[in-house]
């Protein structure tokens, strides 16, 4: 296809490297992705870190006390950061700082890698890293706990969808035209809907290799509820939602049930698994029609 507005791919994303979780009970919460099927693979050299892998999809658990006394407002377990994979880590950088990204100052130590990153919705970092054939980001920061640290995918066709970011009220338009310009982010039609959940508005990121559902307040949670503007949930992409239920029930992944959500072809939301942290599953197959599909 030609390079039109809606292929626009300014910062040369290719999708989500990994996903960072701030956690005060990281047990708690490695326990809850060991049941998703993630598997500890390593510890960082100096820090309380440690990375979590199922296939090609990584997820970091910081519970790394002076970055947590950063945060002491944080009582749950958040998402702190997000890793896009990039073709060009420095070009991609340069691009985002152009159009007015805030650069985020590393707190790389010594023999510590060095990852461009950028402000994002609350506190939280968007990082841009690239791949090298004979290189991992992760062979310099951590120390490897088993000898294969690839994984395989406990669930077929298992892969990162995106992530649903509550906004404030009113703020929907500036955080699409943050990411369509940052990152060539597009909003789909009015009305279209992955998974369950009818609320919000969807983005597309560049190629179908992501997706960011933006949630304002609405009904009781516009007066009665706390609400900070955080990455709030991880999606899980899959072409088979019921036998992926039915999977990961097996292991005690419990899935909401009720009136408002219960598991269907399209989707299904798990329970509270750690500390106000629950997942996603949609449905979407990329090897039939490109990374997602909606309805």
């Amino acid at each position: 296809m030609s390079d039109t507005d809606e292929d626009a791919n300014p910062a040369g994303i290719q999708g989500i490297e990994f996903v960072e979780y701030l956690s005060r009970q990281p047990d708690t919460l490695g326990q809850a992705l060991e049941r998703l099927g993630f598997r500890p693979i390593a510890r960082h050299r100096s820090r309380a870190v440690r990375l979590y892998r199922q296939g090609t999809m990584n997820v970091i658990v910081n519970a790394d006390a002076d970055t947590l006394a950063e945060y002491p407002e944080i009582e749950s377990d958040r998402i702190h950061a997000i890793a896009l994979h990039v073709a060009d880590a420095a070009q991609a950088y340069d691009h985002c700082i152009r159009q007015g990204a805030r650069p985020v100052p590393t707190r790389a130590a010594a023999m510590e890698l060095n990852i461009p990153g950028i402000g994002g919705i609350g506190d939280s970092v968007l990082y841009l890293v690239e791949r090298r054939p004979s290189f991992s980001i992760y062979d310099v920061d951590f120390d490897y706990e088993v000898p294969f640290p690839d994984t395989p995918v406990l669930v077929p066709g298992l892969h990162f969808f995106g992530l649903v970011q509550y906004v404030d009220p009113g703020r929907t338009a500036y955080w699409a035209e943050f990411y369509a310009r940052l990152l060539g982010c597009r909003v789909l039609p009015p009305g279209t809907r992955f998974g369950i959940l009818p609320n919000g508005t969807i983005l597309r990121g560049p190629g179908g290799r992501f997706h960011l559902q933006l949630v304002e307040p609405s009904g009781d949670a516009l007066f009665d509820v706390k609400w900070d503007e955080q990455f709030a949930r991880l999606a899980f992409g899959v072409p088979d939602v019921p036998r992926a239920v039915q999977t990961l029930a097996a292991r005690a992944v419990p899935f909401d049930d009720n009136e408002f959500s219960h598991p269907d072809p399209h989707g299904a939301m798990t329970m509270g698994m750690s500390y106000d942290v629950n997942f996603e599953l949609v449905h979407s197959d990329p090897a039939a029609s490109g990374p997602g599909q909606a309805r």
